[in-house]
């Protein structure tokens, strides 16, 4: 069966992408392999609009039930994680030149040995966090141990907090902590933060920015139900010590979910898929983009599931013209 539209992931990019090709009447599949993406760890969401509270769990739910409503336009294959994706099928538009200037079907192989085909292409498979890997991280993981600073600031309000990481994501969370947190540690690996200097200037200028403590090499995170401390070690003298802390922010950067596409479309330096803002489009005519896996600045559900809203549309305004084109044009 040729769909109008593959989407691959069940996060709000998806989610979004899936309700808005079905009021549009495109025969659309959705594989992924869970619903709610990264935030389905979260135990009290704050920002998703429409929602004063809502936890990762809870989200993902009603993200499924909203696309499951559309049964009769979307088709949903879940468990399913994409092994493979190809430009098939390609025929001249019209244009002269590369392969990017052709009218293409799509196969999306699983690890399941299924092989679906879709005109169109959406993208929302997000990004995964970069890891310490250290011993109580995935144990707390949403019990005080937290990766998204927008997201998770506030529940820490009145509380001690260790933020590790040196660079830009590791600065901002402590700016998002300011408003919330008791005292906050900064704890980097190097010896000399490697964000921007201004920020650095104005982050030291708060008092509850406790201490910024360099060479750190995080060896564990403990506590009982929740987080109550960080141990770290000096890498330089070896010495081990121990943070007492309510949270710990691990901001170290995040991977996109890109290398099924590498050699599909533009990628930038960081492995993120390069998007046109305006309708979600990549280099590759006819595959689309949304979420954490694109390069838009903002790593935000809400702006996930607007870009898909995006995609969505561009893709069916693509079909439409791609439906009005000779086979081989020119």
């Amino acid at each position: 069966m040729l769909y109008d539209t593959l989407i691959i992931g069940g996060g709000p990019a998806g989610a979004a992408a899936a309700i808005y090709a079905a009021r549009k009447k495109m025969k659309t599949l959705l594989i992924t392999d869970s619903f709610g993406g990264q935030s389905v760890v979260s135990d009290d969401i704050q920002n998703w609009i429409g929602e004063q509270h809502i936890s990762g769990f809870d989200l993902a739910q009603k993200l499924e039930a909203h696309v499951r409503a559309f049964q009769d336009a979307v088709e949903i294959k879940m468990p399913e994680k994409v092994a493979e994706i190809k430009s098939v099928k390609c025929l001249p538009d019209g244009k002269a030149g590369s392969t990017s200037d052709r009218i293409c079907d799509f196969d999306v192989k699983t690890e399941q040995g299924n092989v679906y085909e879709g005109k169109t292409l959406i993208l929302a498979i997000g990004a995964r966090r970069r890891k310490l890997g250290v011993p109580g991280e995935d144990k707390f993981s949403g019990k005080g141990v937290a990766y998204c600073s927008t997201c998770d600031a506030p529940l820490f309000s009145g509380k001690k907090v260790a933020v590790i990481g040196g660079g830009n994501a590791g600065l901002e969370a402590v700016v998002d902590l300011f408003p919330y947190a008791s005292e906050i540690y900064l704890i980097h690996r190097g010896d000399a933060l490697k964000g921007d200097p201004v920020e650095q200037e104005e982050i030291k200028k708060n008092p509850k920015l406790k201490e910024i403590i360099l060479n750190a090499e995080t060896l564990e995170i403990s506590g009982d139900k929740f987080v109550t401390g960080l141990k770290y070690k000096n890498i330089k003298t070896g010495e081990e010590k121990t943070l007492v802390v309510d949270g710990v922010f691990v901001e170290i950067g995040s991977q996109p979910n890109s290398e099924l596409v590498k050699d599909l479309v533009e990628l930038d330096q960081w492995g993120q898929i390069k998007i046109d803002p305006r309708h979600a489009s990549t280099s590759h005519p006819g595959i689309f983009a949304a979420g954490d896996i694109t390069d838009d600045p903002y790593k935000q559900n809400n702006i996930s599931a607007g870009d898909a809203v995006k995609a969505a549309l561009a893709a069916y305004s693509y079909l439409l013209k791609r439906e009005k084109m000779p086979p081989a044009a020119g």
